[in-house]
């Protein structure tokens, strides 16, 4: 079986080619993409080549982990049927040389089905949004939780971070963006330049931004004992200046990927009307362009999320 993927084969280098599929199992699915999208986090940086190394990095790669597709084949071990929709987040099934980091930018994928997520076909490119989805709930249902009541960023994860804690009940959070452009589509709370807010007593600060040298900034905004959770990824080694710290008693935390839990939490609240995916995909191109797709998705500010169409290729 091949299929076609896009093939990130060098930073900045970039196109779609033809690849052989690993055989699927009795317990594996292959999926027909219909789509996927481009993060802007690790994708990014394995396009800008600013990826801190880490086991298993390389080039070439398939890159991706938010597809969204049809059950085309169903091994007897796998309780899932032909037609059935999914969420695949990412797939390590490509023969040869090609990494699979995240693997999900391809038209079929084979895939363990302990690893997909059912969803309602009728979700189209919304449904690649369930990993970003479940990322932004994992952040909100650590240990020892705090909702936010100050959101730094107005992307696509400081959205779903708004939206998840007005589902949970939560007051209204601030949210601070700097680009007037995304200031836009804040529904419930309000969007604000951080220039604009004289507020220094926030009991929980995420960071959505990923930026650097925000920290000591934060740091002066929080009530005596607050937090700072980062939310984002990071490249480069992150410090705070001590005596600030130590007077507001700041906690930091750290809110990693998503897992299984979070997943289903995600797809229930998303099933149940509570939490809405409207308004987050803003750019949309057809896989057979998918060099400009990722060139906007990372170079264009107003660019929320990108969308690869996968329908109508091989």
């Amino acid at each position: 079986m091949r299929t076609t993927a896009v093939i990130l084969s060098g930073p900045r280098d970039l196109g779609l080619g033809t690849l052989g599929l690993k055989s699927p199992t009795a317990q594996d699915l292959v999926v027909q993409v219909s789509h996927s999208g481009i993060s802007t986090g690790t994708e990014k940086l394995f396009y800008a080549g600013t990826m801190p190394p880490f086991p298993g990095m390389g080039y070439p790669l398939v890159p991706g982990y938010e597809a969204f597709g049809e059950v085309v084949e169903a091994g007897c071990d796998t309780g899932f049927r032909v037609g059935e929709h999914v969420f695949v987040p990412g797939a390590n099934c490509y023969e040869g040389d090609v990494r699979g980091l995240f693997g999900g930018a391809s038209r079929h994928l084979v895939t363990p089905a302990a690893r997909v997520a059912r969803l309602d076909g009728g979700m189209g490119a919304e449904g690649a949004l369930l990993a970003l989805a479940a990322t932004a709930r994992h952040a909100l249902a650590g240990f020892n939780t705090a909702l936010p009541d100050l959101i730094v960023g107005h992307g696509t994860l400081g959205r779903l971070l708004a939206r998840l804690t007005l589902a949970a009940g939560g007051s209204a959070p601030t949210v601070w963006e700097t680009n007037p452009a995304r200031r836009d589509g804040a529904k419930g709370y309000d969007c604000i330049d951080p220039a604009d807010d004289t507020r220094r007593d926030y009991k929980a600060i995420y960071d959505a931004s990923g930026a650097k040298g925000l920290l000591d900034q934060l740091v002066m905004r929080l009530a005596k004992g607050g937090e700072v959770v980062l939310a984002g990824f990071y490249t480069e080694p992150l410090s705070f200046a001590f005596p600030p710290a130590f007077m507001k008693e700041a906690r930091f935390r750290i809110a990693a990927e998503w897992n299984a839990d979070d997943l289903i939490a995600t797809r229930a609240l998303i099933e149940s009307g509570t939490l809405s995916l409207a308004g987050l995909i803003t750019h949309s191109h057809r896989a057979s362009d998918a060099p400009e797709a990722y060139r906007t998705a990372f170079e264009d500010a107003a660019c929320l999320k990108m969308i690869l169409d996968w329908s109508g290729t091989a």
